[in-house]
């Protein structure tokens, strides 16, 4: 695999990553609710969720999924379900008042946020697709092992620390008081952004 390949891959993978999709919804509002240390919990399972799809399509998942639609289309039935189950609660919730100061002592540990993190990541197998795809055309066949596990690692960095970024920017004082200030119809506006999302994922 040559430099300019790897390089390919990696910048292929950070603009995929910075698009806005359900992640970066749920990443904007723990930042804004939670605050920036949970934010950064799921910023790493971001990371890791992104490596194991990448690791999936080395391992030939995106292949699997051509052999065996119905796989496919049952994983992505049960990803864009929970999406839309985050959705469904936060509308339930949009009303709640919230006390910014303490909802940063509220129990999403790290550790949570981290699975939290991996599991919304986990709901969209149409990453393992977008890696097979560009692992196809850029990462060719007998690639040394070490090779890969630095790509996949590079992956995990990629995403975790634009997802960090994401956290900082949205956990700042001014932004967290803007959304106190209109929790109702921003909770409300993020639940029908991830319906959406969740629907898409399931029904395309």
């Amino acid at each position: 695999m040559t430099t300019a390949a790897f390089v390919s891959v990696i910048l292929i993978h950070l603009l995929a990553a910075m698009s806005p999709g359900p992640s970066f919804v749920v990443c904007l509002r723990i930042a804004v609710t939670r605050g920036f240390r949970t934010a950064v919990g799921l910023a790493v399972g971001f990371g890791l969720g992104a490596a194991l799809w990448a690791v999936a399509a080395l391992a030939g998942l995106a292949l699997l999924f051509e052999l065996v639609p119905g796989l496919f289309l049952a994983l992505k039935i049960v990803g864009g379900a929970f999406l839309m189950w985050i959705a469904v609660q936060m509308w339930r919730h949009a009303t709640e008042p919230l006390d910014l100061e303490a909802s940063t002592q509220e129990a999403m540990t790290f550790a949570r946020a981290l699975r939290f993190g991996l599991l919304t990541f986990a709901s969209n197998p149409k990453t393992a697709v977008f890696f097979g795809a560009v692992f196809v055309g850029l990462v060719p066949a007998g690639t040394p092992l070490a090779t890969l596990a630095l790509l996949v690692t590079a992956i995990f960095i990629n995403e975790t620390l634009w997802y960090i970024v994401v956290a900082r920017l949205f956990s700042l004082p001014q932004p967290r008081r803007a959304y106190v200030r209109a929790k109702a119809w921003t909770d409300r506006a993020f639940g029908s952004f991830l319906g959406l999302f969740g629907l898409k994922i399931a029904l395309t």
